[in-house]
């Protein structure tokens, strides 16, 4: 393998480039590296002799690809775009945008979302990048590169045809050191598709999640924020209809005051609290949900007014902004132990005050929405991660908005898509400037190519379906089809709809999809589309998702 390692020192920039054989240290001025190899597994160490700071590391596997291969990509996070592809991929980030339209983007901080500010995007064929492992399908046989060291820096699997190498890169730029650090640790492991990834899970030392598969119903995608007293009442008596007993009901955004102001809930809206509302879920033997976005803190809160310190800030001591959501919103230190304290407060008065079972935790990237010259990306989202699931106990944690392998065996579920649309693929203008978009379309084929998380990470949750007819306008097939992924991948069936209104055709619906999984037959790639075969009684039926 070949190692390119740029980096600072005193005197400036130094470049070295090296082919390196295994298990031989190589020493030069500043550092010594080795790159040791056992049965599957690589490992890179930098041995620094003073402090260097990191501008960039790479080192390249030797691959060829033939024309029937097939790639998986995965994205940043959970809602980024995660895929297969034939080998004439091409990824486009922002800077393949014209100019007005890039200048929108930074307005709304629409490059926030994902890796745009911090990954390359040449925007050329035969050329794209996948966070944490990535794959190359050869009809059944796999072969899985997949990182071991997560929990130290983001490993990035950059595919680059016209080299004919997968370049592996870990996510240091910046990190300052004088010390011995492991700078790459990852498997090469081929196989089928259960060999290859209960093999990378195991060697990850990550064991099966003990949570069950669950039924749900979350406030979302009826009411968004616009929920009340009425009308969480009103779809707890509409759940009751269902032709299977409910197992979690969640309250979602909406009620709480302003993103980061959690101990209290929006008196406009909820008069009487949430612990009466906890108190009926319990009495009609339901699981209770909250929705937090606990590293997150919005323009417009008393928490954001009155601890600016706080914050992240960026290099020039500005507050980080993370996205445009609600009055724009921030990430918080997670190293303050003011921070830490506060939450400790949030996350006791949820569980031991009110009485919740299972806290859906959201936006959670914003915590390493910017790395630190002492701590990698990755370090700090596991510090995250472990910090929450030491507040939350036997607590049950839903992650959403995280990059994955900072949640593997931290939460008891996951989010491992964008959330779904009321349109099929959002409005036009969304698909042309937020790839973290909402995206029905987007959701299935997530929910399609990273099932292999399912049962060994976490359980997957592919977001919600949706039956109803109102207030949407998807067409019957693509809602049946939602419903249909989400039964065969999803071990999380939420759903937001008013059950009450629903017909004999939608129960039974409803019925079918709930006892689908299983019945899976195959899963494919071709001609730009992915192809699901299930059997529905006896009968091999078909969906295609085109890209």
């Amino acid at each position: 393998m070949k190692l390119h390692f740029s980096y600072q020192n005193n005197s400036g920039n130094v470049s070295f480039h090296e082919n390196m054989n295994n298990d031989v240290e190589y020493s030069y001025g500043d550092f010594k590296a080795i790159l040791e190899h056992h049965d599957h597994e690589y490992v890179l160490k930098i041995k620094p002799n003073k402090e260097i700071e990191i501008l960039s590391l790479t080192l390249e596997y030797e691959q060829d690809f033939s024309i029937d291969d097939r790639l998986f990509f995965n994205g940043y996070q959970g809602w980024s775009y995660s895929h297969e592809d034939d080998i004439y991929t091409k990824k486009a980030g922002f800077n393949a945008l014209p100019f007005m339209k890039r200048v929108m983007l930074k307005k709304f901080y629409l490059d926030r979302y994902g890796d745009y500010a911090f990954a390359s995007y040449p925007n050329k064929v035969g050329y794209n990048h996948s966070w944490s492992y990535f794959y190359i399908r050869n009809g059944k046989h796999y072969k899985l590169f997949g990182s071991l060291n997560e929990d130290f820096a983001f490993t990035k699997f950059i595919y680059e045809l016209d080299k004919k190498c997968i370049t592996v890169e870990p996510d240091l730029r910046a990190y300052k050191t004088d010390k011995e650090f492991v700078a790459l640790r990852f498997c090469v492991l081929d196989g089928e598709e259960d060999e290859v990834f209960d093999k990378w899970f195991n060697l990850m030392n990550i064991e099966k999640p003990k949570a069950k598969k669950v039924l749900g119903y979350t406030s979302w995608y009826n009411h968004y924020q616009n929920i009340d007293e009425e009308k969480i009442n009103n779809d707890f008596v509409g759940i009751k209809s269902l032709p299977a007993k409910v197992d979690i009901f969640q309250i979602d955004d909406g009620w709480e005051r302003k993103i980061g102001d959690w101990l209290e809930a929006d008196e406009r809206k909820f008069k009487d609290g949430l612990k009466g509302i906890v108190d009926k879920i319990h009495k009609n033997d339901l699981l209770a949900g909250l929705w937090l976005a606990p590293f997150s803190v919005e323009k417009d809160s008393d928490l954001y007014k009155n601890h600016q310190d706080w914050i992240i800030k960026d290099e020039n001591g500005e507050n980080y902004a993370c996205g445009c959501n609600w009055s724009t919103f921030y990430g918080l230190d997670i190293y303050n132990l003011e921070v830490r304290a506060y939450l400790k407060e949030v996350f006791n008065k949820v569980f031991n005050e009110w009485g919740f079972d299972l806290v859906k935790l959201d936006f959670l990237y914003s915590a390493c929405a910017l790395s630190r010259a002492d701590k990698p990306r990755g370090t700090i989202m596991a510090d995250g991660m472990k910090f929450l699931r030491e507040l939350c106990g036997d607590k049950l944690i839903l992650g959403c908005g995280v990059p994955l392998a900072s949640a593997f065996g931290r939460v008891d579920y996951c989010r491992i898509g964008c959330d779904v649309s009321l349109e099929y693929d959002d409005v036009f203008y969304m698909r042309k400037a937020h790839p973290e978009r909402t995206s029905t379309k987007h959701c299935m084929i997530n929910t399609i190519f990273r099932r292999q998380l399912d049962g060994r990470a976490f359980l997957n949750d592919p977001d919600v379906f949706i039956l109803r007819d109102e207030n949407v306008k998807m067409t019957p097939v693509q809602k049946e089809n939602l419903a249909i992924i989400n039964g065969l991948f999803g071990s999380v069936l939420f759903m937001s709809d008013d059950a009450s209104k629903y017909d004999e055709n939608k129960l039974a619906l409803y019925k079918k999809i709930i006892n689908l999984k299983g019945k899976l037959i195959s899963v494919d790639y071709d001609n730009k589309e992915a192809i699901v075969i299930y059997d529905d009684e006896g009968i091999k039926k078909e969906i295609r998702i085109k890209r």
